[in-house]
């Protein structure tokens, strides 16, 4: 279906989401959510959820999917191309490289838009949504009946506030250190009795925390700088058919963010590298040539300077991270009769996001070592992302339509929902592409018989304008330079019918069973062009996958991919309450994610899908009194088959000439186990609110038989055969104490509160020395004054990472290729005041 013509079904289209609020400010709450697709107490949901409101998400300061994932146990994010451009793991279940989520993020009940391209993006949320929502829910485990993209690991429901019959809403504005300031605005308008408006913006800036040492690009990187808008208009058509429908726009940027490069593998600046696992980088290879370039220049400079933890040093020229994304999600609701309700919920989303950065985080130049005087002090990097400058990184749209018929029978005792769901996701160009500069070797003869490596770079005054000339180690200028354009467009299309019901034998026991199948398909075409320079700021553009062809027009070097999957997913659930305050669960499923591939490649891959057996047990029990709260908890076992894994490929140097440049492929990676126990829990009483959350992972690949890929080394994955799953921790804790002072109402409502998150070691990828991250201990601390002296005005003081803990979140994984690595930094100390005043029926 193309773009125009799904514009126009969603046009004519009568749709809406209908969610209702999870309030959890104290332990004696009772909890909403729509884990099943209807309203449920999260007490009586036999699943693992992890619910946050509106105001514990403000409490944390989360504004972003990667600080979400701080707060959740077993939830993690790879934020290594910024938080904007975070992926999660979720029990293991992780998301790499050109792999659809494992964790699926709905927005109004409406998956995030497609965006498949070199780096992740996407996918998720977007920027700006974390603001007026009724609460956000983590799922845990494999979803493959009722949402709309089967997952392995999980998946996150953010729920916005729906318009209310009150006049009223919110001005709320934030200042902080990094010169920070955020302000949100929400008006909520009941135009008539059956006709509700709700508009919100959100607007959010602070400087990067990222010092950069390099004097090129800007004096910060990790910086936000990003608006939003949000307006939700319900039309109560009659007492039995409301149609609502959201539209929002977010726009964020950004210098992006860089790695610290911390070591090289040379000596006096290795740190100790176990030459067991980590050998010296072989003979001939770029890690050869770039580890001692970045002992003497970068890693020396911040010896002498000694640079502190958050000192970076950038190299890109125009370090940038552009994402503009809007979405339309219309959603109908009809109560056919007292026990059949139709709900249809349509969507249109485009994605756009440009991208420029060193991937592995360099600032070199050519050495005063150089032959030729002339190449001396040139810039130059391993591998750089630019923007093609007639395209962006990554350009697609998705569209989705999803029928479902909620119903019971006249008894009482069956619950179902049946439905469809059709999803067609394409680019909105003719291409999508990306400039890469290229370090690559080669050898030249000396003698005859006889040859010697040469390093073979490329430096550009403006790679935009292809201002680039060949650099190589021999100063003889005869090896011509490299820059790698990347131009790719995929079209998805995925098709599921899926069906649940939940009979209720008794008051006590209860059974549910789903079922779904599913037909994915995706096409991708690359046409990806090798762009030589033989002679300064003179291109040659050549088909990288058919060097014959003529390269002018890209179309004349596209290759085709396709990979299709059939499956079906299923859920046994058996639930039974021996008291009305205590549930007991037993569950199993078959989860399944879709394979996919990766046209930007010199050689387009494919990959097949995952599937998962997912076994687990629970109980959830409420107590009441002066005393209340909640203790829930699950113990499972995920029997993991061709689990998606991204693969390091590495040019085999061997090969004479051999330009192919590094690339990740993702591999099937054979069979892995994740088992673990998760509790949460929460207690109330006198002004006293304490919650808990606690997850205990054991992963483990237990094999893993790697495909040959032509002109590359064997690839490696992040994972060992018999060792830990990536980000995996064993150990997470997070821990909320609070107190509310027994106050008079006309002095308002004063809360304390601190937020205590552990994180055991884990790994990043087992390809590099500095591959598993250390353990963290963050702090956070909030101040809450509520409605001041019996006004509508609220004030907080925030401070996140108390201690200013200093904890890398991710690995460059670049050691293989350079000899050298980088850490992605968490952030350190940030704090602030925050200011709401409420107006109307808010």
């Amino acid at each position: 279906m193309g773009v125009s013509r799904f514009k126009m079904v969603l046009a004519a289209s009568t749709s809406l989401v209908t969610c209702t609020p999870a309030f959890a400010q104290s332990a004696t709450d009772e909890i909403v959510v729509t884990a099943r697709r209807v309203e449920e107490r999260l007490q009586d949901v036999p699943i693992s959820i992890t619910v946050f409101n509106d105001q514990q998400l403000d409490n944390r300061n989360v504004t972003s999917g990667a600080d979400l994932a701080t707060y959740t146990p077993s939830l993690s994010a790879n934020s290594r191309y910024g938080p904007e451009a975070a992926t999660f793991a979720l029990r293991g279940f992780v998301q790499e490289n050109f792999t659809s989520p494992s964790v699926a993020v709905y927005f109004a009940d409406v998956i995030g838009p497609r965006a498949q391209g070199g780096t992740p993006g996407g996918n998720g949320a977007g920027v700006g949504q974390f603001f007026d929502l009724q609460n956000v829910q983590i799922l845990k485990g494999p979803q493959g009946t009722l949402f709309g993209r089967n997952t392995t690991g999980g998946a996150v429901l953010i729920v916005p506030q729906r318009p209310t019959e009150e006049l009223g809403g919110y001005v709320e504005g934030s200042i902080g250190n990094y010169d920070m300031y955020r302000l949100q605005g929400v008006l909520n308008l009941p135009l008539t009795d059956t006709f509700k408006v709700r508009l919100g913006f959100e607007r959010h800036e602070r400087d990067g925390y990222l010092k950069n040492r390099s004097d090129i690009g800007p004096d910060a990187l990790g910086d936000v700088d990003y608006w939003a808008v949000r307006a939700g208009i319900l039309a109560e058509l009659t007492p039995t058919l409301e149609n609502y429908t959201i539209v929002r726009y977010g726009h964020s940027d950004s210098y992006g963010i860089t790695g610290k490069v911390t070591v090289a593998n040379v000596a006096g600046c290795d740190q100790g590298v176990d030459r067991s696992r980590f050998g010296l980088p072989t003979p001939g290879s770029t890690a050869s040539f770039l580890a001692p370039i970045a002992c003497s220049q970068g890693l020396a400079r911040a010896k002498a300077q000694d640079y502190g933890y958050w000192d970076v040093e950038n190299g890109h020229p125009d370090p940038s991270l552009k994402i503009k994304q809007w979405s339309v999600i219309n959603t109908t609701t009809w109560q056919a009769s007292d026990a059949i309700t139709i709900k249809n919920i349509a969507s249109y989303q485009e994605f756009r996001q440009s991208q420029g950065f060193n991937i592995g985080a360099d600032n070199y130049v050519i050495p005063d070592t150089n032959p030729n005087p002339a190449f001396r002090g040139l810039p130059f990097t391993w591998v750089g992302l630019n923007p093609d400058p007639n395209f962006d990184n990554v350009e697609q749209y998705t569209a989705t339509e999803e029928l479902q018929i909620q119903g019971r029978t006249s008894d009482g005792k069956l619950n179902y929902v049946l439905g469809g769901y059709y999803e067609t996701s394409g680019p909105l160009s003719p291409f999508q592409g990306s400039y890469s500069p290229i370090t690559y070797t080669s050898s030249a003869p000396v003698a005859p018989g006889v040859t010697i490596p040469v390093l073979v770079t490329i430096s550009c005054s403006d790679i935009n304008t292809l201002q680039c000339r060949g650099v190589d180690s021999l100063g003889s200028g005869r090896f011509p330079g490299l820059v790698q354009n990347s131009l790719t467009r995929y079209r998805y299309e995925n098709i599921g019918f899926f069906a649940q019901g939940t009979y209720n034998f008794t008051d006590q026991l209860s059974v549910t069973g789903g079922i779904r199948y599913t037909i994915d398909k995706v096409k991708g075409q690359g046409a990806t062009r090798q762009i030589f320079f033989f002679a300064p700021n003179t291109p040659t553009f050549t088909c990288a996958a058919y060097p014959t062809r003529p390269a002018d027009n890209p179309e004349n070097c596209l290759t085709t991919i396709k990979q299709k999957s059939e499956k079906p997913t299923w859920l046994i659930d058996i639930d039974y309450k021996p008291m009305p305050d205590v549930l007991l669960y037993a569950k199993y499923s078959r989860g399944y994610r879709q394979g996919n591939v990766n046209a930007s490649n010199t050689v387009p891959v494919a990959w097949g899908p995952e599937k998962v057996d997912a076994y687990e047990i629970g109980f959830k029990t409420s107590f009441r009194g002066t005393l209340s709260g909640y203790l829930n908890a699950a113990a499972f076992y995920n029997d993991f088959s061709d689990q998606q894994l991204a693969a390091n490929l590495n040019p085999d140097p061997s090969i004479p000439n051999n330009t192919n440049s590094p690339a990740q492929a993702i591999v099937n990676a054979g069979k892995s186990k994740i088992q673990g126990i998760e509790v949460d829990a929460a207690l109330a009483a006198y002004g006293f609110n304490l919650t808990l959350g606690y997850a205990y992972l054991d992963t483990k690949l237990k094999s893993y038989t790697p495909p040959i890929f032509p002109g590359y080394l064997p690839p490696t994955t992040g994972a060992l055969v018999g060792g830990e799953l990536p980000q995996s921790p064993k150990h997470r804790v997070t821990i909320t104490p609070s107190y509310t002072l027994p106050l008079d109402d006309s002095i308002g409502q004063i809360t304390l509160a601190a937020t205590y998150t552990y994180t055991a070691k884990q790994v990043a990828s087992n390809d590099t020395p500095l591959g598993i991250l250390p353990s963290s201990n963050l702090w956070n601390l909030n101040l809450n004054w509520n409605s001041i002296g019996g006004s509508p005005v609220d004030l907080s003081g925030f401070i996140t990472n108390l201690t200013n803990e200093k904890y890398p979140i991710f690995v460059g994984n670049s050691w293989a290729s350079t000899g050298t690595e980088s850490l992605i930094l968490g952030q350190p100390r940030m704090y602030g005041l925050r200011l709401k005043v409420r107006f109307g029926g808010e």
